[in-house]
């Protein structure tokens, strides 16, 4: 019986192997960074205490992928931690291309900062709640600077950091403005390092 190509050339058999190889791990790469899971990492003091600079993060993609096979913009959960594209994302200054904020209020909603404290005023809430009393489980730092009354407008969220004194997250308060909600990556499900202090969210 006759070798084969393949046989005679072991070596482009182990090469186009090797090729197909990296080719599938690539491919099996993007398509769960696309559809699975995500990790970033914290840059800067915004979501202070509960985050910190260098803290890295495994973000959700499944429930945006799910939202978007049912043919539905995926909405986060009030009080979720949330990775976005950066509205202010410029390279050229060293900003970065995607934040972690936490999620307060929904298209339609108005939103109150006033005395250091937010009260967020719905349709089941006319005299307006606390969200970092209730749903944020007080994680946020107090007080919330800023000046604020105003209504999500339709198809965004409302976003803020943790470390809510002064300038230190800019976020829907002051210089970043509501977020598209096409512009989220997903819910922020894990922490894994520094390793002393995993946890989910």
């Amino acid at each position: 019986m006759e070798a084969t190509f393949f046989d005679r050339h072991p070596w482009i058999k182990d090469g186009l192997s090797l090729v197909l190889f990296l080719i599938g791990v690539g491919v099996g790469t993007l398509l769960i960074n696309s559809f699975v899971f995500r990790s970033f990492s914290v840059e800067g003091p915004s979501m202070e205490p509960t985050m910190y600079t260098n803290n890295r993060l495994i973000v959700s993609r499944l429930p945006v992928t799910i939202s978007q096979l049912q043919n539905k913009r995926y909405v986060p959960e009030r009080g979720q931690v949330i990775v976005f594209k950066n509205p202010n994302f410029n390279p050229s200054v060293g900003r970065e291309e995607y934040v972690v904020k936490r999620v307060i209020a929904f298209a339609g909603e108005r939103v109150v900062v006033r005395g250091g404290k937010v009260t967020v005023y719905t349709a089941g809430y006319p005299q307006g709640f606390d969200p970092d009393t209730t749903v944020n489980k007080n994680e946020p730092a107090q007080p919330t600077s800023g000046d604020v009354d105003t209504t999500v407008p339709e198809g965004t969220i409302f976003v803020m950091g943790d470390n809510r004194e002064g300038s230190s997250s800019c976020d829907s308060r002051n210089c970043m403005g509501t977020i598209p909600l096409f512009d989220i990556v997903g819910p922020v499900s894990l922490r894994i390092y520094p390793f002393n202090a995993i946890r989910t969210f």
